[in-house]
C-alpha cells in the first residue's frame, strides 16, 4: 500500500498574507523588455468575464481551423497622457520635467510641483534611464472621475527613449499603439474577502464529525517544546485584497468600440457600457469589476502561450 502523504497547505512565497497598501502595485521595469521603442505597460479597468466565439488558427492544434468557445476577460483601456518625465541615474531620480499642457480638471484633482524645469531640452544633468509618469483619462469611462497616476518604463536606449517622450508629450496614447498581439502580464489586487478561517484560507481538510475540539480547526499547532506557534502554521486572518501577478495572458483581440461594438444592449453587469478602446484576454484575471489593472509586456513569455492564435468572431 502506498504511503499517504499530506503536504502542507499555503505557499510561503506570499507571506505575510496582509492587505495591499495601494491599488496600483509597484513594477520593476528594469527586467521587462521589448524589441521596439514604446511603453512597457498600460493601465486598464476590468469589465468582466464572458465566453468568446473564436476560430483556432494555432499550428498543430487539435482544433485547428475549427470554431471554438473559450473563456475571456474584457479590460477597458481609456487613452493615457504623459504627466511628467523622470530622469534616473544609478536607480535614483535626479530630475523630473512636468508637462504643462495638462487638462484643467487634472490640475484641480492633484497637486503639481511649482518649481520645475520648463522643457526637456533644459535638463542637462547626467542620466542613464528615462521613465514617464502617465495618467488615465478615466473620465471618458463610466468608472469614476479621478485619474489614476502610474510610472511606466520605456524600451530602447537613452536617445530613443528621449525621442519617444518628445514625440508623445502632448498626445493621447492608445492601447492599440502599445499592446496589439502576443501575451501580457497582469498586475493587480485580488478581491478582498476579509477575515477567514484556516479551512477556507489554506484549504485544510475538515476533521471528523466526532472531533471534540472543533471540525474547522488545526489538529496540531506544533510541539510542546519549543512552546511556540511557528509562522509556517496555518492560522486564521486576512484573505484576499492581495497584490498578485498573472503571467502570460494571451491577447485574443484589441479593438476600438467605434469600429467593433461588443456592448450588450443593457451593458455589462456592474460596469455599464464600454466607451473606449478595450482588450480581450483569454482566461480569468484577478480583481473585481472596475478594478485597476496594470498590463505589462511579458517578463518570461512561454512558447505555448505565444504560439496560440485566435481569430475573434463575437462574444457569447
Amino acid at each position: 500500500m502506498g504511503k499517504h502523504a499530506t503536504p502542507r497547505h499555503g505557499s510561503l512565497q506570499f507571506y505575510p498574507r496582509s492587505r495591499a497598501h495601494k491599488i496600483l502595485p509597484r513594477v520593476n521595469w528594469n527586467f521587462i523588455a521589448r524589441k521596439d521603442v514604446n511603453l512597457l505597460g498600460f493601465l486598464g479597468y476590468k469589465v468582466g468575464m464572458l465566453s468568446a466565439y473564436v476560430k483556432d488558427n494555432t499550428p498543430n492544434s487539435m482544433t485547428k481551423g475549427q470554431r471554438i468557445i473559450i473563456p475571456v476577460t474584457i479590460v477597458e483601456c481609456p487613452p493615457i497622457k504623459i504627466l511628467s518625465t523622470r530622469f534616473y541615474n544609478q536607480g535614483k531620480v535626479v530630475g523630473e520635467v512636468l508637462n504643462h499642457n495638462l487638462d484643467k480638471e487634472l490640475k484641480r484633482k492633484i497637486k503639481l510641483q511649482k518649481k520645475a524645469v520648463k522643457k526637456i531640452e533644459d535638463f542637462n544633468k547626467e542620466f542613464d534611464d528615462i521613465r514617464v509618469v502617465v495618467y488615465s483619462q478615466v473620465k471618458k469611462t463610466g468608472v469614476k472621475k479621478t485619474p489614476d497616476i502610474l510610472e511606466i518604463g520605456l524600451s530602447g536606449n537613452k536617445d530613443e527613449k528621449l525621442n519617444f517622450v518628445k514625440n508623445n508629450i502632448s498626445k493621447e496614447i492608445s492601447i492599440r499603439d502599445v499592446l496589439k498581439e502576443g501575451v501580457v502580464d497582469i498586475r493587480g489586487v485580488t478581491i478582498g474577502k476579509g477575515l477567514q478561517g484556516t479551512i477556507k484560507r489554506f484549504g485544510l481538510t475538515l476533521k471528523g464529525h466526532k472531533s471534540e475540539k472543533g471540525q474547522r480547526t488545526l489538529g496540531s499547532g506544533g510541539p510542546w517544546h519549543p512552546s511556540r506557534v511557528d509562522f509556517t502554521q496555518p492560522r486564521s486572518g486576512q484573505m484576499g485584497f492581495f497584490t498578485r501577478v498573472v503571467y502570460n495572458n494571451k491577447i485574443v483581440f484589441t479593438g476600438d468600440i467605434k469600429d467593433k461594438d461588443i456592448n450588450p444592449k443593457e451593458g455589462f453587469k456592474h460596469f455599464g457600457k464600454i466607451r473606449n478602446d478595450y482588450i480581450i484576454l483569454r482566461g480569468s484575471v484577478q480583481g473585481p469589476v472596475k478594478r485597476q489593472l496594470i498590463l505589462t509586456c511579458p517578463l518570461r513569455p512561454s512558447r505555448y502561450q505565444v504560439k496560440q492564435n485566435y481569430e475573434f468572431i463575437e462574444l457569447r
